[in-house]
């Protein structure tokens, strides 16, 4: 399988006065078409850090990021904003939905910035929110939904408009253990249907089981890449 992502040198330092703090430094790493990535380490290792730059929110000191032909070092802000809109999908630790808005609000939202018409966005938010078991909370707001129900929706957001890349930050960070699991293999199982590439980032060592290869970080640095020979293979329910 050919590599999607390469990350190449890449160093990021944060000034905060005169104090120059090092969240990454020299970090090179690849990743292939339809893997699945841990990025593993305690608070502070720069895993999220290392998304972020992936996903194009934050900007190297130094070093390159190519997605594909893409080089998102390179691209301004609007460029990259378009490339998000069209490739990738986010899945957040504190989900991130619309209070104002509906499950199948939240949902079609994004698939407004792609132009797809408001019948058939609705269409495929509604048929995704089924998919993730919330046919019974269509027009419920995040309010009115547990944790793991919003989860959900930030699930079906991600996945609506079927990207080639998911970043999941922390995606089970507020949950409980059994609804850990279920989001796990909620996630996995749609990523493998949809043959995507998935990079996960948690500090939890049984997320890490459902990865084709983790990665550990400590203070900046890839510390060792393992790779899973008896991989959790999640399912869509």
């Amino acid at each position: 399988m050919e590599d999607l992502i390469v990350l190449n040198n890449l160093r990021k330092v944060y000034r905060m006065g005169d104090e120059k703090i090092i969240a990454l430094d020299n970090v090179s790493l690849s990743i292939r078409k339809e893997e699945f990535i841990c990025l593993l380490g305690t608070s502070g290792s720069g895993k999220s850090t290392l998304l972020n730059m992936m996903a194009g929110l934050e900007k190297p000191t130094k070093g390159e990021i190519t997605i594909g032909k893409y080089p998102i070092h390179k691209m301004n802000e609007r460029d990259v904003t378009k490339f998000r809109q069209k490739y990738v999908g986010f899945v957040f630790q504190s989900y991130n939905l619309i209070p104002t808005l509906s499950a199948l609000e939240n949902v079609s939202l994004g698939l407004t910035f792609q132009g797809i018409p408001k019948a058939k966005r609705e269409k495929m938010a509604k048929q995704m929110l089924i998919d993730v078991g919330l046919e019974k909370r269509l027009h419920h707001k995040p309010s009115e939904m547990s944790g793991g129900q919003q989860q959900r929706v930030s699930i079906a957001r991600a996945f609506v408009g079927k990207p080639q890349i998911v970043f999941a930050d922390e995606p089970t960070g507020n949950l409980d253990t059994r609804t850990t699991l279920e989001i796990m293999n909620l996630i996995t199982g749609m990523a493998y249907e949809f043959k995507q590439t998935l990079i996960i980032v948690t500090h939890d060592v049984e997320i890490a089981d459902y990865a084709h290869r983790v990665v550990y970080l400590r203070d900046g640095h890839i510390e060792k890449i393992t790779e899973n020979e008896n991989i959790i293979k999640g399912a869509v329910n």
